[in-house]
């Protein structure tokens, strides 16, 4: 990345998970970074953004990366719905706005793909997202392609410091064992450096939208296993839909995200793997795995 040696860039959402690490690899690239969010990247200036309220302040910076995003699994219904779509598409209004000719690499997710089918899943694939998350995303990325933007779709991202995917899991640990809704199914899945890796490189790339993941397809039950430390074990999926249903219905009432969403039990029972093709003829190469997250034991950093 020898390339982005004092270049200024801008990343919003520097304080959380992905952006920290996109901000300890463009300063190891040799970039001066401007972190724009709530509270301090690791490294950097910081400049306070609320994307759900202000405009972002660019002066000075040559390229723009954004993380900044509403995330989660929220219950169903308007507030939800509203607070996400002010970050997620109100606020990739106002820093596409602030950006002007600047570029744009925008982080999505591949959440913004409708139920995939049996082959792997190209950018073209129709959209369709389940959750206000997924959705405002989708509308975030529209925006963002009608303003020539880079988007970038990465799935189920890890890595040390994982605040979301192998808590989640941990909490499906029962008596020395994982319950998981069978049967086992092939998945993509993106390590946080690989995505690091693509937002510097993809400053270079034609405007469009571009699935980044891992090279190879993983085996849910495997990865968990190994993951968590404890074998797998399979429930039928039915009884869990079941569950996720009554804990999604409790959450309408309590206004809390569920234990267990539909959403969540569809991310586990339906095979989605990306196809990286586009990304690839870039030059872009995922160098990391999720046997190397096991072996430097960076897993037990992200319970």
């Amino acid at each position: 990345m020898s390339g982005l040696r004092g270049v200024r860039i801008a990343v919003t959402g520097a304080s959380g998970f992905c952006g920290s690490a996109v901000v300890r690899a463009a300063t190891e690239a040799g970039a001066t970074v401007v972190c724009l969010g709530r509270r301090p990247g690791p490294a950097g200036e910081h400049r306070y953004w609320d994307a759900a309220r202000t405009a972002p302040d660019l002066t000075g910076t040559d390229l723009v990366l954004h993380l900044a995003a509403a995330v989660g699994d929220p219950p169903p219904g308007h507030a939800a719905e509203d607070a996400f779509r002010a970050v997620n598409v109100d606020g990739t209004a106002r820093l596409l706005a602030s950006a002007g000719d600047r570029r744009v690499v925008w982080v999505s997710s591949a959440s913004v793909y409708a139920t995939p089918g049996p082959e792997p899943v190209r950018e073209d694939h129709p959209l369709g997202g389940m959750t206000a998350y997924g959705r405002t995303k989708a509308a975030g990325e529209r925006l963002a392609l009608a303003a020539g933007a880079v988007v970038l779709r990465p799935r189920a991202v890890y890595g040390p410091g994982d605040p979301h995917l192998l808590p989640r899991l941990r909490r499906a640990v029962r008596g020395g064992r994982v319950l998981l809704p069978g049967p086992d199914i092939p998945l993509s899945l993106t390590a946080v450096a690989n995505l690091a890796d693509a937002c510097l490189a993809a400053a270079a790339w034609p405007a469009g939208a571009y699935n980044i993941a891992d090279a190879v397809a993983y085996r849910r039950d495997e990865i968990v296993g190994a993951a968590l430390g404890v074998p797998v074990r399979h429930v039928p999926i039915g009884a869990v839909r079941a569950v996720a249903a009554a804990a999604t219905a409790a959450a309408r009432l309590t206004g809390r995200e569920p234990a267990l969403s539909r959403y969540a039990v569809e991310q586990l029972t339906t095979p989605m793997i990306l196809d990286i093709g586009r990304a690839r003829a870039q030059g872009w190469t995922p160098a990391r795995t999720f046997t190397d997250f096991l072996r430097t034991g960076q897993r037990r950093s992200a319970a």
